[in-house]
């Protein structure tokens, strides 16, 4: 019996723990020589030690049975190194993780791969770091169909280079690529500006969502630093959360802000198909944020009339998914059984140690239709995956 046993899976959010030569073995020469060490980026720091024990843990594996049954009894075992767990930085492993696992299709981000090239000054090592990274993720999924690479494209590059980027991206072979919500330079354009068409007609070609993930927030930091001036230890969350108990408040807002003026600006509607997938930033926040696009549509009606109310817009073109903490149940029954949809984050702690547990333990009253649509259904077409059939 498998991890997800009778239930059809699709698993939205999962993450590769990368070796620190993930991007050089892809790169060309001239490539390599603008990428920065995978250890010089300090947003997650990297054990050469672990990685290191990781690379014997997979030979162990490979060559005794009885040492991968271990290893497939404790996937979800959060004391154990992230870079160790199954599938975590081999192609082969991850697909003998997903034989475990059950899951029918399972998208994969990057997490150190990320970090070593998103954070530099120089806009053209940034180019040609998301492009290594691209075709890094492409190639480590591209030999088991149940796994979709999702890339990353910085749109405060410009929409001429984010559009190349992400017709190369998608050449490459990855599903989709992650987008920064919001550009750090206060002077530079809204990626709601008609300058920015070309990159969202892109996505609505090619039918299939972009995504918003909480690695990639654009630098935005809503906690002002007078937050942390209290006279009190701070608690270092870890991980791709904000780095304070406040952060974890505000993970949502740069998000938040974004797709209502994607919304309000009309980009969603002047794009036929174009849609959004939200990871890792929570669920709890859209019931009151429909709210309050209703609320802001009722208050400016008479200045700025819409044809579709801002919320039947956001439920049709957004799909969340809440983290395995959350009360799902709960949100189902606000929200409908239509706009979320399951995520392991394996092996990222944030996914628990047994994702579906959670989730189930706080859906008493919720029907199988709707289970099944949150499991599955409601992101297969909206992925644009072919449906199985019954």
């Amino acid at each position: 019996m498998t991890y997800a046993g009778t239930r059809r899976i699709i698993d939205v959010d999962s993450h590769l723990f990368e070796l620190d030569d993930f991007l050089y073995s892809v790169a060309t020469p001239e490539e390599a020589a603008m990428l920065p060490p995978m250890t010089a980026q300090t947003e997650l720091p990297v054990s050469l030690e672990a990685i290191e024990k990781a690379r014997g843990h997979l030979e162990a594996r490979r060559n005794d049975p009885a040492t991968m049954k271990k290893f497939e009894a404790s996937m979800f075992d959060l004391r154990r190194s992230p870079w160790s767990r199954l599938g975590a930085f081999d192609p082969q492993d991850r697909s003998h993780a997903l034989d475990v696992l059950g899951f029918e299709h399972q998208y994969v981000l990057a997490t150190y791969a990320f970090h070593q090239i998103a954070h530099v000054d120089d806009p053209k090592v940034l180019e040609v770091g998301a492009r290594v990274h691209n075709r890094a993720m492409a190639g480590f999924c591209a030999n088991d169909d149940r796994m979709h690479a999702i890339g990353y494209v910085p749109l405060s590059l410009g929409p001429e280079v984010a559009g190349r980027l992400i017709d190369e991206a998608f050449a490459d072979g990855v599903a989709t690529v992650m987008l920064d919500p919001s550009d750090p330079n206060p002077e530079a354009r809204s990626f709601t500006h008609p300058d920015y068409d070309p990159v969202w007609a892109r996505f609505a070609a090619a039918n299939v969502p972009f995504v918003m993930h909480i690695a990639v927030d654009g630098h935005y930091d809503p906690v002002s630093p007078s937050f942390h001036n209290n006279g009190r230890d701070q608690v270092a969350v870890g991980g791709d959360a904000p780095d304070s108990l406040i952060g974890l408040i505000g993970m949502n807002y740069s998000l938040e802000m974004f797709l209502s003026a994607m919304i309000l600006d009309g980009v969603f509607e002047r794009h036929d198909g174009l849609r959004c997938v939200s990871m890792e930033r929570g669920a709890s926040w859209v019931p009151g944020w429909l709210d309050k696009l209703d609320f802001v549509e009722r208050a400016t009606r008479r200045v700025a009339p819409r044809e579709r109310r801002a919320s039947e817009v956001a439920r049709e073109r957004l799909r969340v998914c809440p983290f395995a903490t959350e009360p799902v149940g709960k949100l189902i029954e606000q929200l409908g059984p239509d706009m979320l949809c399951f995520a392991s984050d394996y092996p990222h702690p944030e996914g628990s140690a047994d994702p579906i547990g959670k989730f189930e333990a706080t859906m008493d009253g919720i029907d199988d239709a709707s289970r099944a649509a949150f499991y599955a259904g409601n992101i297969e077409a909206f992925m644009g995956l072919t449906p199985t059939e019954a």
